[in-house]
């Protein structure tokens, strides 16, 4: 079951939107540069007195527990692509329930040279292996929601709805290799002490800690990536709260012989928000053929 979000071509002729969202496989024909403005940061030098070598990997790959021990936070996502020349930012808001693994997300579509958006918001729930879909067209009545079993898609759904789960991308980072402290330096007005490394999706899979709902996931996307190894900066506060993480994903979408990358960047703020996040009923979720184009 695929659905396509459309290329379209505007004024002068250009692709003003050609990501893929894909009920069953990934985003498609995309490529990506840049931070995406989940929030602004300045990067800190490094400083002294701070976590390094193996202390540092041991916070990263905690990231995940604390987040857990804080049980909730509102959640702002980017996911920054381009393709045919031109870059798209796919934007997601929500709330997020660490200890149930449920999250509710808003994700917003590119819009239009006019300015003008060329699809309704998608309403995301996520949960552990699976994600709904509200309002993605293809022949979806507006009021059935698309469920998609995560396993099931290459990427693990670390792209596909074009949102980050959130807590899989702390999880993500159970699988830290190699970590470097920046520095000192402030998320949305919030101390912050910089991370930067790579992670290896095999290696959170089977990390311990993991989450049953994740591990599926992440094994999926070990295998789907073009590399397991995923590149990322990540920005913890004094409890170990990941305030802002940035993923860079290198991925095969089956269209194009080159892989190509994806810059997916999640801010978690205002923990302790009410996230009470309810799955739909089984009568609400659409069992028909979604439709191509």
């Amino acid at each position: 079951m695929t659905e396509r979000w459309y290329r379209r071509r505007g004024r002068g002729g250009a692709v003003v939107a050609a990501a893929g969202l894909v009920a069953g496989g990934c985003l498609g024909a995309t490529g990506c540069s840049g931070a995406g403005g989940a929030a602004g940061v300045a990067d800190g030098a490094a400083g002294t007195g701070d976590a390094r070598g193996g202390e540092a990997v041991r916070l990263v790959r905690g990231a995940a527990d604390a987040l857990r021990e804080a049980g909730s936070s509102k959640a702002r996502t980017s996911m920054e692509m381009a393709t045919g020349g031109t870059r798209v930012t796919i934007r997601g808001e929500g709330v997020y329930d660490y200890r149930r693994q449920r999250g509710r997300l808003t994700v917003l579509l590119p819009q239009d040279p006019a300015g003008t958006s060329e699809h309704r918001p998608i309403t995301e729930l996520l949960a552990p292996g699976a994600l709904f879909m509200k309002h993605r067209g293809a022949g979806v009545p507006d009021d059935k929601w698309v469920r998609v079993e995560t396993a099931t898609l290459s990427d693990g759904n670390l792209v596909t709805g074009g949102a980050t789960d959130p807590f899989a991308a702390a999880e993500v980072l159970r699988g830290a290799r190699t970590v470097a402290y920046v520095g000192r330096t402030a998320v949305a007005g919030t101390a912050v002490r910089h991370y930067r490394g790579t992670a290896d999706l095999v290696v959170a899979a089977e990390a311990e800690g993991a989450s049953a709902g994740s591990r599926g996931a992440l094994a999926a996307a070990a295998r789907g990536f073009a590399t397991a190894r995923v590149p990322f900066d990540v920005y913890l506060d004094d409890a170990g709260r990941i305030r802002k993480v940035r993923h860079r994903f290198s991925f095969v979408n089956g269209r194009q012989a080159e892989a190509v990358a994806v810059a997916s960047t999640t801010l978690l703020y205002d923990f302790g928000a009410p996230a009470d996040v309810r799955l739909p009923a089984a009568r609400d979720i659409f069992a028909g053929r979604i439709a191509e184009d």
